[in-house]
């Protein structure tokens, strides 16, 4: 169920920006293995947003889910994938305290076999794109 790589909180020492890697599939249709995230830690975090957060039982785990609504105790987080699991279905509430930061931007880093005009093309058209809150592709959350 690891959702980022800990190359994540290398870089955290005091610097507002850090990038990670997701790995899983929680995440699919808005993301998926292998994307490169930018991440601003202590962000403030409103529904909709993609945050990065500690496991609730398995601290030293990062994972990446998107931030549904407060509730008392924290955050309901949920992942875009509903047949993927490991969310707040699984371990309820998030505290606000194990939430890292919200992720601002996306990248796509170009697969080995993408060397024809046409696959470049594609690729230049949907490698990076920034997250918003509340844009997903997943119908999970809308129909909430």
């Amino acid at each position: 169920m690891p959702e980022l790589s800990q190359e994540t909180e290398r870089g955290r020492a005091g610097a507002p920006f850090g990038l990670a890697e997701v790995t899983g599939p929680s995440m699919v249709p808005t993301l998926h293995h292998g994307d490169r995230l930018l991440l601003q830690y202590g962000a403030a975090i409103r529904p909709g947003d993609i945050v990065v957060l500690r496991h609730p039982f398995q601290q030293d785990l990062l994972v990446v889910k998107r931030a549904v609504e407060r509730r008392e105790g924290g955050w309901w987080v949920l992942g875009d994938n509903p047949y993927a699991g490991g969310d707040s279905t699984d371990y309820g509430v998030v505290p606000e305290e194990l939430i890292l930061g919200r992720a601002r931007f996306r990248y796509r880093p170009l697969k080995d076999g993408q060397r024809s005009p046409l696959a470049l093309a594609r690729w230049v058209l949907s490698a990076a794109r920034p997250l918003l809150p509340g844009w997903s592709a997943s119908r999970r959350l809308r129909a909430r």
